[in-house]
């Protein structure tokens, strides 16, 4: 069942397994309030067992870019094309969240991002690979964030 993401009132509906669930609704609820006040897009989630596709292609590129395979469990998954951008979140039970910023036009911006919710650790499967820059959020607290440019169609 979707879920439109209010960024007024956080709530940690479908994160409630996730033990930094507070802090994962809230990285959940910063990314709705920049796609509300960038695009006017409203950030709609779904359970990750209805969006296999989603969970599918962001799980597909990072195999096929940098050999990764992410060992969390996914909880939700979203996935929309707005102002020619394809974008695609998969929020993980651990408080992972990665985004896919992928230009539809040949030769525009294409690439993934990595979210991590205060309190927990840097991923096993990411700690050697990525360093994580940190960022201040009023919704999600301290924000740790990496990212790599893809290089393949997908």
């Amino acid at each position: 069942m979707s879920y439109a993401v209010n960024f007024v009132e956080v709530s940690t509906e479908g994160l409630e397994s996730s033990p930094v669930a507070d802090a994962l609704a809230g990285l959940r609820a910063n990314e709705a309030r920049y796609f509300t006040n960038k695009y006017d897009h409203v950030f709609t989630v779904d359970p990750a067992s209805e969006a296999t596709d989603t969970v599918e292609w962001v799980h597909g590129i990072l195999k096929d870019e940098r050999d990764l395979v992410i060992s969390a469990r996914p909880l939700e998954a979203t996935q929309f094309v707005v102002d020619g951008t394809r974008w695609a979140y998969v929020f993980y039970e651990s408080g992972l969240s990665i985004n896919v910023l992928y230009g539809l036009a040949e030769g525009s911006k294409r690439a993934v991002g990595f979210k991590l919710s205060d309190g927990m650790d840097v991923p096993e499967e990411l700690a050697e690979r990525f360093k994580f820059a940190r960022q201040k959020s009023t919704l999600a607290g301290t924000i740790r964030g990496s990212f790599f440019v893809i290089k393949n169609e997908h």
